[in-house]
């Protein structure tokens, strides 16, 4: 980790008004979880088409439900990292902060963030195939639970592949990356889609882009500022040169 990307990237935070933070599974792995897309990762154990899609769920749902209830026991057994909790604390020194994840763990807001934007859904949420009814626990719910409103099946209240992600949560990303002046991209290999594009909307608005990967990525050549660390690492060093700029 070079100590003058690190001063860079914390100069830009100090004058930073209007920030757009993207995270992937960087963040997450250093909390202990898998990620999905290296050589060691969930999808090189599973055939995703038996788990991860509608179709799956139709045809086998005790199947489906049999390797969420083992991944959402994972999850309760892990924690935020402190750079989930650097980001909580941006959070507060920032008027204008969205978090955009494409992580299902909920790990940003149990560190306390507050202005999260989840588009792939979230683990610890089981909601209803028929009505509106959801509930957010990491309880074991059965083999295949069912709502207690209408008596229909459950489901984990993750995206699936060939689902449409959250309106709302797509709608709100978009307009962070197109309105900031600092587009901070943390732990991600930049090719999931349409998570990947939000950086080449706030290059394209004039905004800085610090990345934050040990790697280089797809999205490297957009970026102003790369830090070559891990997560966690690199989230305490920036915090601490920002801190020092201030004091």
């Amino acid at each position: 980790m070079e100590a003058a990307s690190i001063e860079r990237a914390a100069e830009r935070m100090s004058r930073a008004r209007r920030v757009c933070v993207s995270t992937g599974a960087g963040m997450s792995v250093e909390s202990g979880l898998e990620t999905f897309r290296d050589e060691k990762g969930l999808w090189s154990k599973f055939n995703v088409e038996e788990l991860a899609t509608p179709q799956a769920f139709r045809r086998d749902p005790e199947k489906v439900w049999a390797w969420y209830r083992e991944r959402r026991r994972r999850l309760a057994e892990v924690a935020p990292h402190e750079g989930h909790r650097v980001l909580a604390e941006w959070e507060q020194r920032i008027d204008d902060f969205t978090l955009v994840t494409q992580n299902i763990d909920g790990l940003h807001h149990r560190a306390g963030a507050r202005r999260v934007l989840e588009l792939h859904g979230r683990l610890d949420v089981a909601r209803c195939t028929y009505c509106d009814y959801s509930t957010q626990t990491l309880d074991d719910l059965g083999p295949d639970p069912g709502c207690p409103l209408c008596h229909k099946r459950l489901r984990p209240g993750v995206v699936w592949f060939g689902e449409a992600l959250p309106e709302a949560a797509l709608a709100g990303a978009f307009d962070a990356a197109q309105r900031c002046d600092t587009f901070v991209v943390i732990g991600t290999s930049g090719v999931v889609q349409p998570a990947a594009s939000l950086v080449d909307l706030a290059k394209a608005g004039g905004a800085t882009v610090i990345e934050i990967n040990p790697h280089p990525t797809e999205q490297t050549h957009l970026a102003d500022v790369c830090v070559r660390s891990g997560c966690r690492a690199a989230l305490l060093a920036i915090d601490a040169a920002w801190r020092r700029l201030e004091s």
